[in-house]
């Protein structure tokens, strides 16, 4: 797909959606969280650029719902089925369904909704939909430890460009090389001459390390899982909830995801654990084997009477003899013993094992002092041996984690679409469902419904009164006040929205005229002024000269300007749209309309077969070829009928003036 030839798509959007992974696929399927990761795509424009693209591969004009209330009946549309939506993501692909003429379209659409019609909107996929969300990138890290070598320029500018998070050096021979050993931990080379150098420290020599980042960097793959570890999981339970397909082993994906802390790192092996209390605790554990040795030669000396002879004072004295001395002398066993007792305690309070053990024995020297104190250097070697190992296999675990990850990235990315693709079918199956929809047939000429019942009333939908209605050509639509007309007209351009939109239709049966567009012309608040009355019937005027196949509904006209006019003007639009356009003409003026009119025009009628309490007791389904009687006559109908004051028959005269 050529992205510039997609309607809004410029030289700098299509530039930024190349950005992306996959921006064909993300076209094709609607993925809109996919193309708001393009730099400055919003998930609106995103949504837009989507849609574009559909319009763009059906060959849709774009221009079906063809006036403010029309659109203003498929946001409604949209608002329902988002609400039924757990996910933002699910809520912004819903933003590319939309009402069209093109079959193919429909068609599309309707085999997909036909899937998610079945799916069952069980509570325990809905709730582990909650944590699904776009995988995402972190911001890279610096990494101040590790850098990558090389001796090629053109190499030097790519391994900068893959690696932002790695410092890149130049080195021409073996002694920059071994420079940069002594200024950071690790330093991998990228050039494959420098293999077999001999050089103090921890150097690699990687000539593919551009080609296996998870190897040269495993941070970056760690925390990319970190960072959309939550997401994962909740994807992964959605498929199990939902007993989905996956490429994944989900048991395994979830074992190695356990591996990893919040912040990236390899968490659960004990042996890194050990190395990493063995270097936090190791000037503690010092500190404290120090004690244990004093406090025990302490109460030994306490403890034990030390008797010196004269002479042999007087020879310890003249041979400059001091305490080590006399320990040397006198507490030998009990020196020896602090100090093994010391070097225990070193050993078993940091879980050293062998060859560690045998430098930190080193720490606590034989000789006979009082205090007891460590040496410095040996607790220096072996805080560099403890952390190197730490480091170490701190390093391989990252290693081998992430080159596990890594291999399980394309599959989290499905794993991921395909539940977000769940919630978007199970908002359509949650719609049918909660308003007991049905998909529509396409056929014949007009529209007809059975049991309709419109979701966009003010009032609960299990109180809303089913509608029959089938129309076909300009019909006129009479009836009392609040008897339901606009309530009809809004039902109709809502099931022709839906049915164009390829969903179902909150109805018993629905068979439609496949239309290219929908003109719906809401009721006017008042009279219009001149510059407005002649801008409404410039709209007709285009209206009439359109192709055919169009629902135009239209509610009450008349109320633009005066009766008499209105009246004949609605004659003259209904007689320009006989024999190509199904039209519903709500009006109070349905019989003035008809006489002026030079065809025989349809006129139905909502019936009001009385009043109760005051209220109107209305047949809320049109009847065909029936002009509907209003509300004052059933008011003067009741008082003649129901009066015992009317003693000259007022109300009775009154009723005969609207035979």
């Amino acid at each position: 797909m050529e992205l510039e030839s997609i309607s809004g798509v410029g030289e700098k959007t299509a530039a930024r959606l190349q950005s992306i992974e996959e921006p064909e696929r993300a076209l094709r399927e609607g993925d809109v969280a996919a193309l708001a990761r393009a730099p400055e795509i919003t998930p609106g424009r995103a949504a837009a650029i989507a849609r574009a693209a559909i319009r763009a591969e059906h060959d849709d004009s774009g221009t079906f719902l063809a006036t403010d209330r029309a659109r203003e009946i498929h946001r409604a549309v949209l608002d329902l089925l988002q609400e039924r939506a757990v996910t933002d993501d699910a809520a912004h692909r819903l933003e590319t369904l939309f009402p069209t003429g093109s079959a193919s379209r429909i068609e599309e659409v309707r085999e997909w909704v036909e899937r998610a019609m079945e799916r069952e909107p069980d509570p325990e996929t809905l709730d582990a939909l909650v944590g699904v969300g776009p995988l995402e990138s972190p911001p890279a890290e610096r990494i101040r430890e590790r850098c990558l070598a090389t001796a090629d320029a053109e190499r030097h500018a790519e391994a900068q460009e893959a690696f932002p998070e790695l410092s890149v050096e130049i080195v021409e021979d073996t002694r920059g090389l071994a420079d940069l050993a002594r200024g950071y931990a690790t330093v991998i080379v990228l050039d494959e001459a420098f293999a077999g150098v001999d050089i103090d420290g921890d150097v690699r020599v990687m000539p593919d390390a551009l080609d296996s980042p998870e190897e040269v960097v495993p941070e970056r793959t760690l925390a990319f899982f970190a960072h959309n570890r939550e997401r994962i999981r909740a994807a992964s339970a959605v498929h199990r909830a939902a007993e989905l397909d996956s490429s994944l082993d989900l048991a395994a994906l979830d074992d190695r995801l356990a591996e990893l802390d919040d912040d990236g790192t390899v968490i659960g092996d004990d042996e890194l654990d050990r190395l990493e209390r063995a270097v936090d605790d190791l000037d503690a554990t010092v500190s404290t084997a120090e004690s244990v040795a004093n406090d025990r030669l302490r109460e030994a000396i306490e403890e034990r009477d030390v008797t010196i002879e004269g002479a042999d004072l007087l020879s310890l004295v003249e041979q400059g003899a001091g305490v080590d001395s006399l320990l040397s002398r006198e507490l030998e066993d009990e020196h020896a013993a602090a100090i093994e007792a010391a070097r225990d305690h070193l050993v078993d309070a940091l879980a050293l094992d062998s060859s560690e053990a045998e430098l930190a024995t080193r720490a606590f020297p034989e000789e006979p002092t009082f205090p007891v104190e460590h040496d410095e250097e040996i607790v220096n070697r072996l805080r560099e041996d403890l952390t190197v190992a730490r480091d170490r296999r701190a390093s391989r675990l990252k290693r081998d984690l992430a080159a596990d990850l890594a291999g399980m990235r394309e599959g989290c990315d499905e794993l991921v679409r395909a539940a977000l693709a769940r919630d978007v079918e199970l908002a359509v199956s949650r719609f049918a469902r909660d308003f007991d929809c049905v998909l529509p047939e396409f056929g014949d000429s007009g529209i007809a419904i059975e049991g309709g019942c419109s979701p966009l009333l003010d009032c609960a939908f299990a109180e809303v009164e089913p509608i029959d209605y089938e129309v076909s050509g300009p019909t006129l639509l009479s009836g009392v006040n609040s008897g339901g007309k606009t309530s009809t007209l809004d039902l109709l351009a809502l099931v022709t929205v839906l049915s164009h939109m390829g969903l179902p239709v909150p109805a018993d049966s629905v068979r439609i005229e496949r239309y290219e567009a929908l003109h719906y012309q809401e009721k006017s608040q008042g009279t219009l002024d001149a510059g407005a009355f002649e801008a409404t019937l410039r709209e007709f005027a285009g209206l009439v000269a359109g192709g055919t196949h169009r629902l135009v509904l239209v509610d009450e006209l008349e109320s633009i300007t005066e009766p008499g006019a209105s009246a004949t003007i609605i004659a003259g639009i209904l007689e320009e749209l006989a024999g190509s356009t199904t039209g519903v003409f709500v009006s109070h003026l349905a019989g003035e309309i008809s006489e002026a009119a030079d065809f025989s025009v349809s006129i139905d009628g909502i019936e009001a077969v009385g009043l109760d309490d005051g209220e109107l007791v209305v047949e809320r389904s049109p009847k065909k070829d029936v002009l509907a009687r209003s509300t004052p006559e059933l008011i003067v109908e009741k008082l003649a009928t129901e009066s015992d004051d009317d003693t000259d028959g007022f109300y009775e005269k009154l009723l005969g003036k609207f035979e």
